[in-house]
């Protein structure tokens, strides 16, 4: 297949376009950077049409994951290249897909499982999931990604595009053995004696491995039935304080410092990012992809660390005995 990810530069783009060259497909990559790279890589801003407009024509897929990095203190500068990096390229795309002869028949588009409320009480699916934005006491940083989320999704929903059948993938963050990966911060901070509770530790973690990704993209490329949203998580989220158990008991350390909401209010901000990360409760599971019968790897926080040593994950000191594969 000629596979176009917009914004396959990032770590999951870059995950995502290693997987699909080694399959044989014909990836190219839009970047706002030219690299060298064994796919091809075209330059595009991601507001203007180009040359790079040509790749999509006649393709068989359109994987869009343009957007800034939210690995950053939301300054009123950052949060406009936040959104706008997301909703102006999809519009973009819409207007550029709309308009081909010959447009790719699939067009998967990067969205957030953070689009669902602070959930404690109950799991967060396709379903019956409740979108978050406005709760009494939820501090504004959180209300703004969930605009951001929801700004995304309408930009990409609200043109009709008849000939391309369109995908939004609410994925949770994304564990990877890639250096300086989201699954690498949280590792760090356990070889460094901080991987106790966050904050309360009652929060919900949701993830999903890069195995179990692009297994969900393969299986949302090939099964025209599906259409809309779809969360990309592992179905079994834990809570914040039994996340950080399982990184220790696997690092083989059965103490880590607790850190309270103050003090990582005060570490963000000295490492330059927000706390959202951290304290906000992500109970998000797959319900579509259940559906539909594909089996997820990650069942359990050690099947997490399993399969992270499987692809050749860095868990140097990792104890075996505690990695189990459900």
């Amino acid at each position: 297949m000629r596979i176009v990810i917009p914004g396959g530069s990032g770590q999951v783009g870059q995950m995502l376009a290693r997987h699909l060259h080694a399959e044989g497909h014909a990836v190219t990559v839009l970047s706002r950077r030219m690299a060298r790279a064994p796919w091809q890589v075209l330059v595009w801003d991601g507001l203007t049409r180009g040359v790079w407009a040509d790749a999509l024509e006649g393709s068989d897929a359109c994987i869009n994951l343009a957007g800034r990095s939210v690995n950053c203190r939301y300054t009123e500068a950052n949060r406009r290249e936040i959104r706008d990096s997301r909703v102006l390229s999809t519009r973009l795309l819409n207007e550029v897909i709309g308009g081909l002869r010959h447009p790719p028949p699939v067009w998967l588009n990067a969205s957030t499982a953070t689009i669902y409320r602070h959930a404690l009480d109950r799991p967060m699916d396709e379903f019956t999931g409740e979108y978050g934005g406005g709760e009494p006491g939820a501090p504004d940083t959180w209300n703004f990604s969930i605009g951001v989320a929801k700004a995304w999704e309408e930009a990409f929903f609200s043109v009709p595009t008849p000939r391309t059948r369109k995908v939004a993938l609410r994925s949770a963050m994304t564990f990877s053995p890639d250096f300086d990966g989201v699954f690498d911060v949280f590792l760090r901070l356990v070889r460094h004696g901080l991987g106790g509770a966050n904050g309360t530790g009652r929060q919900f973690v949701s993830w999903i491995h890069e195995v179990d990704f692009v297994r969900a993209v393969e299986l949302l490329i090939g099964d025209e039935e599906f259409t809309g949203a779809v969360n990309l998580a592992s179905p079994n989220p834990l809570t914040n304080r039994e996340f950080m158990r399982v990184l220790r008991e696997a690092w083989g350390t059965g103490v880590g410092l607790p850190a309270s909401e103050w003090m990582i209010e005060i570490g963000t901000m000295l490492m330059r990012t927000e706390s959202e990360l951290v304290l906000k409760s992500r109970r998000v599971v797959p319900g579509r992809l259940l559906r539909a019968g594909l089996s997820l790897n990650l069942l359990s926080g050690r099947g997490l660390l399993a399969i992270w040593l499987s692809v050749g994950g860095n868990c140097e000191g990792c104890d075996p005995k505690l990695i189990n594969v459900s």
